[in-house]
């Protein structure tokens, strides 16, 4: 996004009036439309403009859906009301928005199952999500809400491989937010985001740096989620136990 069309976000951002909680008619607009493809539109949101370089996890989703994108709205206009800088805003967003709902509660349920508490030396997984918490950056392969008939995108239907408008999006977003990181923790949320970051691999656009395989997408409508979770559990705990272990040696060195 080039700075005079970042500055018009901002613009739009201020102008906007402050509410409770804004409706699709009131943020799904031409003015904080990014682009479109047939019936797939792209929004601007602020809160994936956050980056949270130092950050030993990275959670990897598909895209923000309309909650986050709404949450992230909400937080940012009332910072931008009170004069905060737009770099402020987007933090607040990040931090009011990220994984909201029960895509957080599921979220740290299944990593706390998995012993991501251990491996980072924190007592609980949930400690994460505070907003002093420096170990954890959420994000997603494109960085801003994606719907498809104005109702969010699920990763199929197009599925983001196959389709030219969403690959670039991932290319043009996740990547240089990928190489701003140094060597975190990789957790694609589900398959469909796997499959995407295994393409990139083959590509040889990224390196698999660690990469956590096998953990299951948060979301509520997920119905085999927790079936998914321990089918794989196993295999994430060894791959957990031998990251924790180089990275003791290392640290012994």
């Amino acid at each position: 996004m080039d700075s005079n069309q970042n500055k018009h976000l901002i613009e739009i951002m201020k102008s906007l009036p402050l509410k409770q909680r804004y409706s699709k008619a009131d943020l799904l607009i031409n003015d904080l439309k990014l682009g479109e493809a047939g019936n797939v539109e792209m929004y601007y949101s602020p809160h994936n403009e956050y980056i949270n370089s130092s950050a030993k996890i990275m959670l990897v989703g598909i895209t923000p859906g309309w909650q986050q994108m709404e949450i992230a709205f909400r937080t940012a206009v009332q910072a931008l009301k009170r004069q905060a800088t737009y770099e402020t805003a987007c933090q607040e967003a990040k931090f009011a928005a990220r994984m909201a709902g029960v895509m957080r509660t599921n979220v740290i349920q299944m990593l706390q199952e998995i012993g991501l508490h251990h491996f980072l030396n924190v007592p609980h997984v949930s400690k994460l999500f505070d907003p002093e918490c420096t170990l954890l950056h959420t994000t997603s392969l494109i960085r801003y809400p994606i719907l498809v008939k104005q109702q969010n995108y699920t990763g199929h239907q197009p599925a983001i491989t196959q389709n030219n408008f969403l690959y670039d999006a991932v290319l043009g977003s996740f990547l240089p937010e990928w190489s701003q990181l140094d060597e975190p923790l990789v957790i694609p949320l589900g398959k469909s985001v796997e499959a995407v970051l295994r393409q990139l691999l083959e590509e040889k656009r990224i390196r698999e740096k660690r990469i956590l395989w096998g953990f299951p997408h948060p979301s509520g409508a997920n119905g085999s989620r927790l079936k998914q979770l321990q089918q794989n559990k196993a295999d994430m705990q060894y791959r957990l136990r031998n990251l924790h272990t180089t990275a003791s040696a290392c640290k012994k060195q």
